[in-house]
């Protein structure tokens, strides 16, 4: 890393800020109480001021530093030479900064290094697509037939319309497990080699490992940091690696906190100069802004980057695996890891996490198949090639007004199109494991995530015209709206279906019109072909559940790490019936995020809590009631009009008036772990954890009993 002692020759009064700065940091790391802190920084300001003014070339760090110590000498304050390195240059690395911004799509400078992935990719996804339109039609049509025994109305024609969408979304959910299924079965070879294990890497290879923060559990986050840094460091490669923490909290509690973690984690690893600390003062563009200044001022002394959220948790040896990928295919741009869930004590968190180690693999080895290099980047547990990153990936500032245009919300798929298209592969690498994320603990807090993914994916519809953009994440930005849009769907649907019930209940038969006719016009039904509808669309939605049951316990070490077999498939059945619970409770909060977005489009954009919390009666209260209000209404109305009707509602409608007490009951860790005491949704995080994993919740550990996690939590709000 660059010295930066002949920049510093001269004192300004940013200089001398950041001086004062340090000189709070050491006297807080001495544990002194605050007004202690304030009165002796000031004390040694005054001293440096007087020293700076006779002195003003001499290097400003080392007298700081002798300042300090002479005043705490003279108030026989025992200091700490671990803390000392926080006075030199190494503090933060000197900036070699490097323009980034957005450039317009040239197709004459566009290039494509590896258009042999162009040749696979096209009948893939053509086959893919068809099945997909195949199963979309014959499921039209199925619906086409049961409404129409004489003529369409138009409550009926928009009902076959919704249907179509909502079919096809789970007909193309559904064949890309199935394809992941076969593939899994056969292993074919693959188009890009993942190393099994690590290997060697080039020697002057640099890599920055970054963590935006947000005001953020500090010591989950330096925990975790640790745990990395030590199984990089067994890995024999810290040489090659600088780790960065990216603040932009804007707590002062959490920025004093980061600031005291951070000098801590350097002093027990001598990671000074190894680990850097920056905290923003101009928080502008929040996440993406954060990362495209790091890129400016640091990313150039880099080949990679691997960003990091604030609950990831990476192994060393996968962190190798990924550069050697990198260099063995250097067409590709990014490659993404598929990071699977951890250290989940909540029902609805557990459910989660279950659903993520059971069915995620066949979804993503079916998602590469018609994906490739057009696959999608989620901002975190990846590493990207940073020179065209830094020249291609800056974000363009959308012309117009929210939802569609303003600063781009959620960055990270757009900036996977703009890698693409810019001619560098886009991976999706399911191999890599030992890459893991967190969860939200609660429903509400789950929900408020959703909140913020709905209006940066609505955003997105605005770049499906932006020119160049690949087919695959054009197909990327649909599936993510689709997500959102499909709640909207189902709830019109079902608002329309019991609509048109009704309609046909009150409305009573002619059976003779008013032109004579020798035969009454009998109504004309279906029931065979609505059961083989509702068959195929019930195996749409659980045969993936089935086929992933089947994938794991051919495999008998993996069925252990389960549970075994028995224990593997109650925990499906039970979370096929608990994620039914909540589906009509996410369909409502996601119908009225849609229509927020479009409606009142300024929304707030606020950082996730990660604290494994209860909901309180009163919280859940507040955000379920008009759900119930609603539910009951809808169930009062059939009940009045046609019980039969009533019945098929009341699997709707019977979760949402139970909203409240559903929110608290599945935020419960009591809850959760005593289906985790029964060895019921066991995954293998927990019972055969890798290293990282270990050592991080060894780290934990300690500091919840050192003033740890609770007490960090309660003072950091």
């Amino acid at each position: 890393m660059q010295n930066n002692n002949n920049h510093h020759s001269q004192i300004t009064g940013q200089h001398f800020q950041l001086i004062s700065q340090r000189i709070t940091l050491y006297l807080r790391l001495l544990c002194l109480e605050e007004n202690s802190v304030s009165e002796l920084t000031e004390q040694i300001l005054n001293q440096l001021e007087v020293e700076f003014k006779n002195h003003p070339r001499k290097n400003w760090p080392d007298i700081a530093l002798q300042a300090t110590l002479k005043t705490l000498k003279n108030k026989h304050i025992a200091p700490q030479p671990g803390y000392h390195p926080i006075f030199s240059n190494d503090f933060q690395p000197y900036p070699q900064r490097k323009s980034m911004g957005y450039k317009e799509f040239d197709t004459k400078n566009a290039f494509y290094k590896h258009t042999h992935c162009s040749a696979i990719l096209a009948p893939r996804r053509f086959f893919f697509f068809s099945i997909v339109l195949i199963s979309t039609i014959i499921g039209t049509l199925s619906i086409s037939t049961i409404l129409s025994p004489n003529n369409l109305s138009i409550i009926e024609l928009t009902i076959i319309v919704i249907f179509t969408f909502l079919f096809g979304w789970i007909a193309m959910n559904f064949w890309t497990i199935v394809f992941g299924f076969f593939i899994s079965l056969r292993k074919p070879k693959d188009i890009i080699e993942i190393p099994q294990s690590p290997q060697p890497i080039p020697l002057n290879l640099k890599i920055a490992l970054i963590m935006p923060v947000h005001n953020e559990e500090v010591p989950c986050i330096f925990s975790a940091l640790r745990a990395i840094y030590d199984t990089i460091q067994e890995a024999g490669v810290l040489a090659h690696f600088d780790i960065y923490v990216l603040s932009d909290s804007t707590s002062k509690a959490h920025g004093m906190a980061e600031e005291l973690y951070w000098a801590k984690l350097c002093r027990d690893v001598n990671g000074f100069g190894k680990i850097f600390y920056r905290r923003r003062k101009l928080r502008i563009h929040k996440k993406s802004g954060n990362v495209s200044d790091f890129c400016r001022r640091w990313g150039s002394q880099y080949a990679y980057m691997i960003p990091l959220d604030a609950d990831s948790l990476m192994d060393g040896e996968t962190l190798v695996r990924m550069l050697n990928t990198m260099e063995k295919h250097p067409e590709i741009g990014i490659l993404q890891t598929a990071p699977m869930a951890i250290n989940q004590t909540s029902l609805i968190a557990r459910l989660q996490q279950f659903a993520s180690h059971v069915y995620g693999p066949l979804f993503f080895i079916g998602l590469r198949f018609w994906q490739l290099d057009e696959s999608g980047f989620w901002g975190h547990n990846a590493i990207i090639r940073m020179e065209p990153f830094i020249k291609y990936c800056a974000l363009p500032q959308l012309s117009g007004r929210p939802p569609f245009g303003g600063e781009i919300m959620s960055h990270d798929f757009v900036e996977a199109a703009l890698m693409r298209r810019a001619g560098w592969g886009v991976w999706l690498a399911y191999e890599l494991e030992n890459s893991y994320e967190e969860l939200p603990p609660n429903l509400l807090q789950e929900l408020s995530r959703d909140k913020r993914w709905c209006q940066g994916n609505i955003q997105h519809l605005r770049l499906l015209f932006m020119p160049g953009i690949p087919l695959g994440h054009k197909i990327l930005f649909l599936q993510g709206n689709l997500f959102y849009f499909s709640s909207l769907m189902w709830f019109l649907l079902l608002i329309l279906m019991t609509v048109n019930a009704i309609a046909n209940f009150l409305q009573k038969p002619i059976y003779f019109s008013a032109e004579q006719s020798l035969f009454p016009a009998w109504t004309i039904e279906h029931p065979g072909l609505s059961a083989l509808l509702l068959s195929i669309t019930a195996g749409f939605l659980f045969m993936p559940k089935i086929l992933s049951f089947i994938i794991i316990v051919l495999n008998p070490q993996r069925t252990i790490q389960f549970g075994g077999a028995q224990k593997l498939g109650i925990s499906i059945i039970l979370e096929t019936i608990f994620s039914t619970l909540l589906a009509p409770l996410r369909m409502i909060f996601h119908t009225w995020y849609v229509l927020l977005n479009l409606i009142a489009p300024k929304l707030s954009w606020g950082s996730q809590s990660r604290l494994m919390k209860k909901t309180s009666f009163r919280e859940a209260f507040q955000a379920h009631w008009p759900a119930t209000a609603i539910a009951l209404l809808w169930a009062g109305i059939t009940y009045s009009v046609n019980q039969t009707l009533f019945l098929w509602v009341l699997t709707i409608v019977a979760p949402l008036i139970l909203g409240i007490p559903i929110s608290i009951f599945y935020s419960y860790s009591s809850v959760g772990l005593f289906f985790r005491k029964l060895g019921l949704f066991l995954v293998p995080t927990e019972t055969a954890p890798s290293k990282v994993i270990k050592r991080y919740q060894l780290l934990l550990s300690n500091k919840t009993t050192d003033s740890g996690r609770r007490t960090g939590g309660q003072s950091l709000r």
